[in-house]
């Protein structure tokens, strides 16, 4: 998924990692991650479309060597857009919370979750430390 270049207007992921900590979340922020929680929502739906019609358009083979490699390829495909799929209400919540001023904040701790965290998964809604408590404590529970 890409980020935003932030040339149209917005600020770039050089500029937004080198604002000070106090900015944390500011207008500019804000802006930056719902550009890129909209463009990656666009992305995924983009690629749903792409994937009915080829799904559609699905030839058949003859051959039982290609049918079988035909349809790995299509359980794969179909196991990628499961997964898209349920990305789209992550965003679509992260889209909220940016509307609700609590997007960026660690849902468990009210800590900042960080910037690159939020670079590299924007769908986050726990710190590190909050992610990593929340994973201890399903491994305990889980024995």
């Amino acid at each position: 998924m890409s980020v935003p270049s932030g040339r149209s207007g917005g600020i770039s992921q050089a500029e937004l990692l080198s604002m000070p900590e106090h900015e944390y979340m500011n207008r500019e922020q804000l802006e930056f991650f719902r550009e890129l929680l909209l463009a990656q929502r666009r992305e995924l739906l983009e690629a749903a479309e792409a994937s009915i019609t080829e799904l559609r358009e699905r030839p058949v083979f003859p051959d039982e060597a290609d049918r079988a490699s035909s349809e790995e390829e299509f359980t794969l495909l179909l196991r990628l857009r499961d997964r898209e799929r349920k990305l789209l209400p992550k965003i679509d919540q992260a889209l909220n919370r940016i509307d609700q001023g609590t997007y960026g904040w660690c849902e468990q701790t009210g800590e900042p979750i960080g910037l690159r965290r939020l670079l590299a998964r924007p769908t986050a809604t726990l710190s590190v430390e909050g992610q990593e408590y929340k994973e201890a404590r399903e491994r305990h529970y889980s024995k």
